[in-house]
């Protein structure tokens, strides 16, 4: 069995840190005199003493955290962020259950984006910032987590994109410590600049930054029941395009262009980058030819929508301009399958994601090569490197498992009473941290609030499988894990 005390001390200082930022929704409530800055205050005084205890109880050298720990900290930590996080939200005076608190921060956690909140213009702006941090930090925490642990313990092909010097036996937490301080500079200075392009087309102050920061999350919290829709009349949704791009790449790419190894024009070189483009530009290409077909818009006029919309549920953000379940059958259609394609790893955004495709691709390449001619050699490549089985076998057993889970969810939210557009696009758009589902009750002009509790606990364990790739939970349900 690991040892758990490096876990325990390591999930006390996150837990801390989240219990000082809910400081930040409390000032923000007292500026402009709303009325929840108690509920931040008392939960905040409540988690940093709980995170606080919890660190000094465990008292471990965090350094000694291996990949045992490592599976067992990376679910845990994101389990007890969820649960503490809606701490707030449920003693804040806006009439949500503990479940409803639950689910809007387990989805604001893993930047799903799904929500059961209403009323969203008239909320305590305390209320809303929060929202927006969860789904930042979030967002911030997905990364760290893709580049710094998740390659080390060959999760679902991510060993592909292990570092250099990387090893399995190394210690974890060092390591992450090194690239998280790149990627927050990063992240920081993506986020403001998104925040300047929102007030450049006329958005005001406090919703730019709370967009900005949901918007590089790829989250899709908005401080409005209309969702992007509210600001879009003077450009705001090209805006968010742009960023939504720019959160589902892969911030290695990012790190190397600031000084991290490497140069502009290694990003043209990595095979996720212009994979993401290519089938960004082509999807985006099919949904404005179906909305011209079908007379939805005449001319080029649908491209804006198509763009802004297919970007949206690609990269896992969830924001919307218009409600696409009126394009038509091919739009609902096209758009579940989007929920399934994901952006780059390393990234903030979410699904199976681009590199998997690729790898799969090249792995039925190879088969077919063979096929007739079983003794010739076709070795399977990436980004002209060599593929080895290895990670072939750790995509293909991703696979399995993703659409397993999505299947069995499926049948689970069918049992609660879901109608079947509604169970089937609620398992995807959960496991694929997507936000809106398909239909009038779950879609983009709806939310989550009338489904049954038993449906809001399977989509948060499912919201938390998505987002931490399927395995890393799974692994730690299996005995063998646990035997010493």
């Amino acid at each position: 069995m690991p040892d758990l005390r490096p876990v325990l001390f390591v999930i006390g200082l996150m837990v801390g840190a989240l219990g000082v930022l809910m400081f930040i929704p409390m000032a923000v409530d007292l500026i402009y005199k709303d009325r929840s800055w108690q509920a931040f205050l008392i939960s905040g005084l409540m988690t940093t003493l709980l995170g606080a205890t919890l660190a000094f109880a465990a008292r471990a050298p965090a350094a000694d955290l291996r990949a045992r720990g490592a599976f067992v900290l990376t679910t845990c930590s994101w389990i007890a962020l969820c649960l503490v996080s809606a701490i707030p939200l449920y003693l804040a005076p806006i009439g949500v259950d503990m479940t409803d608190a639950i689910f809007e921060a387990t989805s604001g956690i893993t930047t799903t984006g799904s929500t059961v909140f209403t009323g969203l213009d008239n909320m305590p702006k305390g209320v809303l910032i929060w929202r927006a941090i969860l789904q930042w930090i979030g967002g911030i925490g997905i990364i760290v987590t893709a580049m710094a642990i998740l390659p080390m313990l060959g999760i679902g092909g991510m060993q592909l994109f292990r570092l250099e010097s990387s090893d399995v036996s190394e210690k974890i937490l060092p390591k992450a410590a090194t690239i998280a301080k790149g990627i927050t500079l990063t992240y920081l200075a993506l986020t403001g600049l998104c925040a300047l392009g929102y007030r450049m087309t006329g958005m005001g102050g406090f919703d730019a930054i709370a967009h900005a920061m949901t918007t590089i999350a790829t989250g899709g919290y908005s401080t409005s029941d209309a969702s992007l829709g509210g600001f879009s009349d003077d450009g705001a949704d090209l805006v968010c395009i742009a960023f939504m791009m720019a959160g589902a790449m892969p911030f290695g790419i990012y790190l190397m262009m600031v000084g991290f190894g490497g140069t502009p024009r290694t990003a043209l070189k990595d095979p996720q980058m212009r994979g993401f483009v290519l089938v960004v530009s082509l999807m985006i290409f099919i949904m404005t030819l179906s909305l011209y077909i079908g007379e939805q818009y005449a001319g080029l006029t649908g491209l804006r929508p198509a763009a802004f919309n297919t970007i949206s549920i690609i990269t896992g953000t969830g924001f919307a301009t218009e409600d696409y379940n009126s394009w038509g059958s091919f739009a609902v259609a096209a758009f579940f399958v989007f929920m399934f394609i994901g952006g780059c790893a390393g990234s903030t955004a979410c699904s199976v994601k681009i590199f998997r495709y690729q790898v799969a691709f090249e792995a039925l390449r190879s088969y077919l090569h063979r096929m007739p001619r079983p003794n010739t050699v076709s070795p399977m490549r990436y980004g002209g490197r060599p593929l080895p089985e290895a990670i072939v076998y750790s995509v293909m057993g991703f696979f399995f498992l993703f659409f397993a889970c999505f299947a069995i969810t499926a049948v689970l939210l069918s049992m609660t009473g879901l109608d079947p557009i509604t169970a089937w696009s609620a398992a995807g758009t959960s496991l694929a941290n997507v936000g809106p589902g398909l239909g009038e009750i779950i879609g983009p002009a709806g939310n989550f609030r009338t489904l049954p509790d038993s449906s809001k606990w399977i989509l948060m364990f499912n919201m938390i499988l998505g987002r931490l790739e399927i395995i890393t939970a799974l692994v730690l349900l299996t005995p063998s894990f646990w035997r010493a």
